[in-house]
């Protein structure tokens, strides 16, 4: 297992020694936006960022890079403290961020918010027409979380119970609305749940946070393997 290693940390000279094949470099891609009244604004900033560091101990070559934090939140719009730039700056801002980075050995894009994902999507599509080949990776409702646990609800809670405790307000959590994604695409947060949350809270626990994270994490690490020695060649 190695050290984490942040590309900020080191003078340009070292951002080139890391393996064979070049630097891999890990970006956390978050938000800030509103996550109920018990979790931080930056709670997929945090996620984003815990996973990538766990990840880049365990994949030789790998460094950590500066994190996106003000995305594409705009279905949160309305709720104070949310802020955003859209999925079009969004995008572009990815596009832009990987085609600078062409003298690393790959960019993994671990994405920790949903309503970022047609934004990475289409960013990898413009960069692989172009010949880059970035990985894209997000986070993923586990299969044993509700199915209307999609925001703020049991599985971020819980998460952030094991990563962050001190920023979880738990005696203001409460239940929230209980809706499907493609209600969500019919109409603003705002207007289904007046608190934010989709889901239950109130039941997440530390060590299902923990069991949580692992699975990702491991899961991204094998997603790294997987690319790593697709591209190799590229």
């Amino acid at each position: 297992m190695h050290p984490t290693t942040r590309l900020g940390d080191h003078p340009w000279p070292a951002a080139r020694r890391r393996s064979d094949r070049g630097t891999i470099v890990v970006v956390p891609v978050g938000s800030h936006e509103q996550h109920g009244p018990h979790l931080p604004l930056d709670t997929d900033t945090r996620i984003a960022e815990a996973i990538a560091e766990r990840a880049v101990r365990r994949v030789d070559g790998a460094m950590i890079g500066p994190t996106l934090t003000v995305t594409a939140s705009g279905e949160h719009q309305g709720f104070p403290g949310t802020l955003s730039v859209g999925t079009t700056t969004t995008t572009a801002i990815i596009v832009e961020l990987v085609r600078s980075a062409d003298w690393a050995g790959g960019i993994v894009l671990v994405n920790g918010h949903g309503g970022n994902v047609p934004a990475v999507d289409d960013a990898v599509a413009i960069l692989r027409a172009e010949g880059r080949h970035p990985l894209a990776w997000s986070v993923r409702r586990p299969v044993d979380a509700p199915p209307d646990d999609l925001h703020a609800g049991w599985t971020e809670t819980s998460v952030m119970l094991h990563l962050h405790p001190t920023r979880v307000h738990l005696a203001e959590a409460v239940p929230g609305a209980s809706v499907t994604a493609r209600d969500l695409a019919r109409r603003p947060l705002i207007e289904v749940t007046a608190t934010g949350t989709l889901g239950d809270p109130t039941g997440a626990d530390a060590d299902a946070g923990r069991r949580i994270v692992e699975t990702w994490v491991d899961d991204l690490v094998g997603a790294i393997g997987r690319w790593s020695g697709s591209t190799a060649g590229a």
